[in-house]
């Protein structure tokens, strides 16, 4: 299912998740999440940020201002009162990322092509990450490739694999790093609770 490079920063977890059905609105205890003040088993702090910039950094990505990992991104967002929900699967995702301080990646998977793999992108690689054409050049950031290319990374996931409202499976990655191995099973452990309360199965994949 999932092949990775070798790296010496990664402590990478992912899981599969499978809907029942179409899920509509986050409930309220899901979006109540994305707050800062919101009761959360675990918090982030400098070190663990100067860490997750260093997995970035390795392959000679420059994770700053705009390519800044996305869960400093959600700090902020948080923190300027703008972060939003936008459907249970990203909310799920974005609750643990905003607390955890570690980045997470969400993939529909049927709108990928297998094999997957995680490695070090090219050179000037770039792809489309929004829905108005927006492109980052992610060449020298790891990222979890599918048979099309690179589709997802710690910093911005791509356009073309994003969720829907018709999404039924997807592969999460909680992008952990060496030294804070307790941190990424107990994010993954809390993660899938939640995709759990929400009527989900999850099944753990093992690179």
């Amino acid at each position: 299912m999932l092949t990775i490079a070798p790296h010496p920063l990664l402590h990478l977890g992912a899981f599969l998740t499978e809907l029942p059905a179409a899920l509509g609105p986050s409930p309220e205890w899901l979006s109540a999440g994305l707050r800062l003040d919101a009761a959360a088993p675990l918090a982030s702090d400098d070190a663990l940020r100067a860490k997750v910039r260093d997995l970035l950094r390795w392959g000679g990505f420059k994770p700053t201002g705009r390519s800044k990992p996305a869960s400093e991104y959600l700090i902020r967002a948080a923190t300027e009162g703008t972060l939003g929900s936008i459907n249970p699967l990203v909310d799920a995702c974005n609750v643990v990322s905003l607390h955890s301080g570690l980045p997470i990646s969400v993939v529909d998977v049927d709108r990928a092509f297998p094999p997957f793999s995680i490695e070090i992108a090219p050179p000037e690689t770039a792809y489309v990450f929004n829905a108005g054409g927006q492109t980052i050049d992610v060449g020298g950031l790891l990222c979890l490739f599918d048979g099309e290319g690179p589709c997802a990374n710690a910093v911005k996931d791509a356009q073309r694999t994003k969720t829907s409202p018709e999404t039924r499976r997807t592969l999460s990655l909680v992008w952990g790093v060496i030294g804070e191995e307790d941190r990424t099973r107990r994010a993954m452990a809390w993660y899938r609770s939640l995709l759990h309360e929400l009527g989900a199965v999850t099944e753990v994949v093992e690179a």
